[in-house]
Order: structure tokens, then sequence, then C-alpha cells
């Protein structure tokens, strides 16, 4: 498996591109800039299978509508909880000053214990909720790599102040789900640089070992 982080618009939020040998390939949490995600994709001479949601933040699929319906394939996750961000998406539009963005749902939802390919990637899904009740993250056991949204970052942890926020829920499932994966899994969070599970169980004021 192959990766790249494109930062996108002006919050520079990550969206995930991520392709097998073959040059299958799916984005992760397109959160805007359609135009500039298609580009890469075809300059890279890749073929778009998906598009992965981790959760329903604006700014994480802000995107998702534009790309399945220029292309004709599937939104995949999150889990059915996130609906209720989902549905607000065109007051968080107005609110946050992203351009106007309509109400839909997703081709697929997920649950814990799921799996979702890529082509010769698969990834384990794994129901984290906390920062929003339907987060999901992406495991990719071979590479050691997960995609978590905004449940974890390096030396921080997602916000839980907004409606429907679970604070004990998210670090509930830092420590349980993705702590015991492995101090060398490789995360990319929603915002920010990669780290590794190991550095913030040793690090992360927030859910590390000392917190």
């Amino acid at each position: 498996m192959e990766f790249t982080i494109l930062p996108v618009t002006p919050y520079q939020q990550n969206c995930s591109l991520v392709w097998d040998a073959q040059g299958r390939a799916a984005l992760i949490d397109p959160g805007g800039e359609a135009e500039r995600l298609l580009a890469e994709v075809a300059q890279r001479g890749l073929t778009l299978q998906n598009i992965l949601l981790t959760h329903g933040h604006l700014d994480h699929v802000g995107a998702a509508v534009e790309l399945r319906d220029a292309l004709g394939i599937p939104i995949i996750g999150p889990q059915r909880d996130e609906q209720f961000w989902l549905d607000a998406l065109p007051q968080q539009a107005e609110m946050f000053g992203f351009p106007p963005a309509g109400v839909f749902t997703p081709d697929q939802w997920l649950n814990d214990g799921d799996h979702v390919e890529v082509g010769a990637i698969r990834f384990e899904v794994l129901h984290c909720p906390g920062h929003t009740p339907g987060h999901v993250v992406f495991y990719q056991p071979e590479a050691r790599l997960a995609f978590v949204g905004d449940v974890l970052f390096k030396g921080s942890i997602g916000r839980t102040d907004f409606p429907r926020g679970n604070h004990a829920a998210l670090l509930a499932a830092i420590r349980n789900k993705l702590f015991p994966l492995g101090d060398d899994v490789r995360f990319v969070p929603g915002h920010g640089a990669m780290s590794t599970f190991g550095h913030e169980r040793l690090e992360n004021p927030f859910v590390g070992d000392t917190a």
C-alpha cells in the first residue's frame, strides 16, 4: 500500500490518497478542493474506487458528494450514528464559512469489526466514538498504519465539546482500541503531523500512560 497526505482548504485538514500496486485507489476524508484531488489522482495514474469517511464534520466530508457524483463511486462510512452530523452539513457550512453543503447519506455505513477493501488493500474498521458518535478509524495491519480522523493527534486528542461529544468514550477508544494495536503503528490524524501510538502512549498529555 502506498499513500500520500493532501491537506485541503484553509483549515489544512488531512485528506489521504491510498492505492495498491495496480493503482486502485481511495480518498479518505476529502474535506474540500475536489478538482485538486482529482488532479492528483490523474497525475499519479490512479483509478479511484471509493471514498472513505471517518466522521461527518464538514471539514472532512466537504468534497465527498462532488467526487461521488463526478465518478460514480460509493461513499463508505462512517458509522450510522454520524447521520446526526451529516444532517447538519448546511448549518456547518454557514457557521464555518465553507461553500454551501447539502445533506447526504453514505452508500454504506460501517460498524466496528467491518472490513473495507480498496483493490488489494484491506482495512479493518474500528468504531471510536467520543469526538463524534459515529467516528471510525481505518487500520491496515500489514502496513502498520491507521487513519484516525479527529480521534487522536500528535500531542493531543479530539475535541469533545461538540453536540454528542463524549470525553470518557474518546479516551476509552484510544486506550482500549488504538493503543493495543501496537506501539509501532503509525497514524495519520485529521490535522497535523503523523505520529505513532507508542509515542502518544508515552508522551501525550491527554491520554498517555502518565495522563
